[in-house]
C-alpha cells in the first residue's frame, strides 16, 4: 500500500461529512473528521501533523475563520481549503485574507473537491524549495520565517495575504506582475474577474508600509512590481 496523505475534515453536516470521508479515502487520503470548530482546533494543535485541512466556515462552538486565524497566529502553515456558502462573498474574502489557501463554494461536486485538494497539496508541496528566508528592498525588509516586516527598522503588522503579496513582489524584484498573475498566485483562484481585490490590497499594503510603500510601483494597465526606485500612483 502506498503512502496516504493525512487530512483533517471539519464539517458539521454529518451526511456531507460522511460522503466526503468516503470519497477522500477512496482517493487514497487518510481522513480525521470532526464536527465543530473547537474540536478542529484541538486536533490541529494537539493531534499531530496534517498535510491539509478542509474547513467549513459555519460550524458550532467556533467558526472556521476563527479556527484559521488561531492556527495561523500560532505559526501553523498547513494548507487550508475553506468550504463556504455560495452567497457569503465577504466570508470568502475574510477567509483568504486570514490565511486560507483556497475556497470551494457549496454546493460542489465531490470530484471537484478532490481535484481542489490535489491541486492545493501539489502547489504547497512545491513551495519550500523556492522560498527565500529574507528579502530587502530599500527601507523594507522581510524575515519570512519570523513572519516579520520592518520599515526602516520599525515593525509593521500585515494580514496573512498582505504578507504573502509583499513577499511575492519582493521575490520577483524588478519584474512586472500582472493583476491576474498576482490574483492566481496569492489567492489561488479566479475571483470572478475581481482583479480590484489586488488593487485594494496593494493600496492597503502601501499605506501600512508608509515611507517604504514607494518600493511598490504601479505599471499602468498591467500590474505592479517591487523596485527600490519604484514610483507610486
Amino acid at each position: 500500500m502506498g503512502f496516504c496523505m493525512r487530512l483533517l475534515l471539519a464539517e458539521d453536516e454529518e451526511d456531507l461529512s460522511r460522503a466526503l470521508v468516503t470519497v477522500l479515502k477512496h482517493n487514497n487520503y487518510s481522513v480525521d473528521a470532526v464536527y465543530d470548530g473547537a474540536e478542529a482546533l484541538d486536533y490541529l494543535e494537539n493531534g499531530g501533523n496534517y498535510d491539509g485541512v478542509i474547513l467549513d466556515i459555519m460550524m458550532p462552538k467556533m467558526d472556521g475563520i476563527t479556527v484559521l486565524k488561531t492556527i495561523r497566529r500560532h505559526g501553523n502553515s498547513v494548507p487550508v481549503l475553506l468550504l463556504t456558502a455560495k452567497a457569503e462573498i465577504d466570508d470568502r474574502v475574510e477567509g483568504l485574507d486570514s490565511g486560507a489557501d483556497d475556497y470551494l463554494p457549496k454546493p460542489f461536486g465531490m470530484m471537484e473537491l478532490v481535484s481542489r485538494v490535489r491541486a492545493l497539496l501539489r502547489r504547497t508541496a512545491a513551495t519550500p524549495e523556492k522560498v527565500r528566508k529574507f528579502y530587502q528592498i530599500g527601507l523594507v525588509s522581510v524575515d519570512v520565517e519570523k513572519h516579520e516586516v520592518l520599515v526602516d527598522g520599525n515593525p509593521v503588522t500585515l494580514t496573512y495575504k498582505e504578507f504573502e503579496l509583499l513577499c511575492y513582489l519582493m521575490e520577483n524584484e524588478g519584474i512586472v506582475l500582472s493583476r491576474d498573475r498576482l490574483l492566481s498566485k496569492i489567492w489561488g483562484y479566479d475571483f470572478d474577474g475581481e482583479t480590484r481585490t489586488v488593487d485594494v490590497h496593494i493600496r492597503t499594503l502601501r499605506q501600512k508600509l508608509g515611507i517604504g510603500g514607494s518600493i511598490i510601483e504601479t505599471i499602468r494597465g498591467v500590474g505592479y512590481k517591487a523596485d527600490s526606485c519604484g514610483k507610486r500612483e
